[in-house]
């Protein structure tokens, strides 16, 4: 698929105990960054009073600050996800939810759907399944265009993508022209991207379909190492390229649709907790895909908790500081695959 650096714990062969090792090392960082933006923020918690009940501490912790980063978490954990098993889906390093248009087709019918249907009947079923519709017409366009004799053509790939969301951001801004002010305000969030305080009960409806998607995702894993391996290798070992393929892009619109339908269109972190994991854990995609969900729920809490504290008391986007993450990210990885090519 490309050249990577030799993983930092990575050996030949793939045990549980190495697998396990791994889910632990991730559990416990994603565990201590979810108790981090917990307690921290505009208001400092003190963990004696929370867990003492003492008062506004406990309403602050229980209202306020766990639903937020619980979302955080989530949302992370689902677009990093989809971002490492897209990657060998698609044998492209660059691909992430975001980037190939997967993102844009689910906020752009999530926002027609929050700006049309009637108020009452959007609600928090509704809105994730018609995100899920447009992440999976969206990963089918873009796949479909990237082919170039019946093959993707991974620059291809991105730049379409690239176009598919900019045609998808100027849809929503029309929609956001025709629509009333008070649901004008609510597109704009859309487009920033941002963590939102939502009850748990909705918290846990956007969990059991990202739950859904991330459990295909794991096990589709064995079948990613091997379109990783191209798709004449793939199909010569037995796989079925383009069943393999619908069931990863229906479960990883499953898991942006949810995402999106919360939070609008946070960008980069398919694309960045993938790679630093993969440097660490190596390319197998039977740890990759489990760790990056782990790890993207540490890595979207943790700039979470950078939003609300940077400029407190005021708050920042989220999807603004992925975005200066990324954008930086995704140059050096496009410039180091150009020299890698150039080289060959």
């Amino acid at each position: 698929m490309t050249e990577y650096a030799p993983a930092l714990w990575a050996s030949a062969r793939l045990t549980r105990v190495r697998l396990s090792r791994g889910l632990i090392a991730t559990g416990i960082v994603a565990a201590l960054a979810i108790i981090a933006a917990a307690m921290f923020g505009s208001v400092p918690l003190g963990l004696s009073e929370v867990l003492a009940g003492v008062q506004p501490d406990r309403s602050i912790f229980v209202q306020v600050r766990l639903p937020r980063v619980l979302l955080a978490a989530i949302v992370g954990a689902a677009l990093a996800g989809a971002g490492a098993a897209l990657q060998p889906t698609l044998r492209n390093p660059l691909a992430s939810p975001d980037i190939i248009g997967v993102s844009g087709g689910a906020a752009l019918a999530a926002v027609a759907a929050l700006a049309l249907l009637p108020v009452g009947f959007a609600g928090d079923v509704v809105v994730p399944l018609i995100a899920f519709a447009g992440a999976a017409a969206s990963s089918v366009i873009v796949y479909r265009l990237s082919l170039v004799r019946g093959r993707v053509e991974p620059y291809t790939q991105i730049l379409i993508g690239v176009i598919f969301n900019t045609v998808a951001a100027s849809l929503i801004l029309v929609i956001n022209a025709l629509v009333d002010l008070v649901r004008a305000q609510s597109i704009v969030f859309w487009l920033m991207g941002g963590i939102a305080i939502h009850t748990y009960a909705v918290i846990g409806i956007v969990a059991l379909f990202i739950a859904v998607g991330a459990v295909i995702l794991i096990r589709e894993a064995p079948t990613l190492n091997l379109l990783a391996l191209g798709d004449d290798a793939a199909e010569q070992l037995g796989v079925d390229i383009a069943a393999s393929r619908r069931r990863v892009f229906a479960a990883s619109s499953l898991l942006v649709g949810a995402a999106v339908s919360l939070t609008g269109v946070i960008t980069f972190v398919g694309l960045i907790v993938p790679h630093v994991l993969r440097r660490i854990f190596g390319s197998d995609s039977r740890m990759l895909v489990p760790v990056s969900l782990v790890g993207g729920a540490a890595f979207l809490a943790l700039c979470d908790l950078l939003a609300r504290t940077v400029v407190a008391p005021s708050e920042l986007p989220v999807g603004a500081i992925t975005a200066l993450a990324g954008g930086p990210f995704f140059i050096y990885l496009l410039r180091r695959r150009s020299s890698a090519r150039s080289e060959l």
